[in-house]
């Protein structure tokens, strides 16, 4: 049988606003899930930079969450290594993924502050968000500076969408591996960070501030190269501030 076009019409917009309010419905309940998903990847990530990702693998959501609480603090800087006490403000919170499109002096910096188990006034390292651009999209990553505040204790470095077994290696342990005990300054107090070459399967053990590459991702290699310099130089001023030796007033 054949309907009119008025029933068509309220047919449609009937089933569109059904579908609608269950798409709605279903945003409401999940959202907080979704929401809490992310904040323990992320969570995740900064570890990772600390830990081994076998450590992390055999931990529980609530695991995660509890080391993160106990071990973790943080903070918000600005370009200048000021920290920023705006009200609402806080690492966590901080979408760098969001600043990256502002200019350098108008982002905020968070900054991830490991502690030794049980001694929070300890600090065994720092960890610093960066974000860049590979080969295809989005790359970006975490890294953990010893306490003086020169030499990489771990990295982790995450994609969107480089190539796999090319560029999407930058997540694997091996390659993370390499930056492990390279320096970001050099002697003269320059800052130059770490390089990944073009190529693969060079020794650059004698070289702090080289590592090996990866055959057939040199665009993606070249990304990390350029996000590790520019975030590195953000976070310099608070880097030089932190290291610097405390002068002690004589009375």
């Amino acid at each position: 049988m054949q309907q009119s076009n008025t029933y068509i019409i309220v047919y449609s917009a009937v089933l569109t606003i059904i579908l609608g309010l269950l798409l709605s419905g279903s945003a409401q309940v999940l959202g907080p899930w979704q929401q809490e998903a992310i904040a323990l990847d992320k969570k995740k990530q900064i570890l990772g930079a600390v830990i081994s990702a076998e450590e992390i693998a055999a931990m529980s959501p609530e695991d995660v969450n509890a080391f993160y609480s106990s071990r973790i603090s943080s903070t918000v800087v600005d370009i200048t290594g000021k920290e920023v006490t705006t009200e609402g403000v806080s690492a966590e919170k901080v979408e760098i993924a969001k600043d990256y499109k502002k200019a350098a002096e108008e982002r905020a910096y968070p900054i991830f502050i490991y502690h030794a188990e049980g001694k929070p006034d300890q600090v065994e390292s720092y960890i610093f968000p960066m974000y860049g651009a590979g080969l295809w999209d989005a790359i970006w990553g975490y890294l953990a500076l010893d306490t003086d505040l020169n030499t990489i204790k771990g990295i982790t470095l995450a994609h969107a969408a480089e190539t796999p077994g090319l560029g999407a290696r930058i997540t694997e342990a091996k390659v993370q591996g390499r930056y492990v005990n390279k320096k970001i300054f050099d002697e003269s107090g320059s800052l130059v960070t770490v390089m990944m070459q073009k190529g693969e399967n060079k020794d650059y053990s004698s070289d702090p501030h080289k590592v090996d590459g990866m055959s057939g991702a040199t665009i993606t290699g070249n990304g990390v190269n350029n996000m590790l310099k520019a975030y590195m130089g953000c976070y310099e001023a608070y880097i030089k501030a932190k290291s610097a030796p405390k002068v002690v007033a004589v009375l």
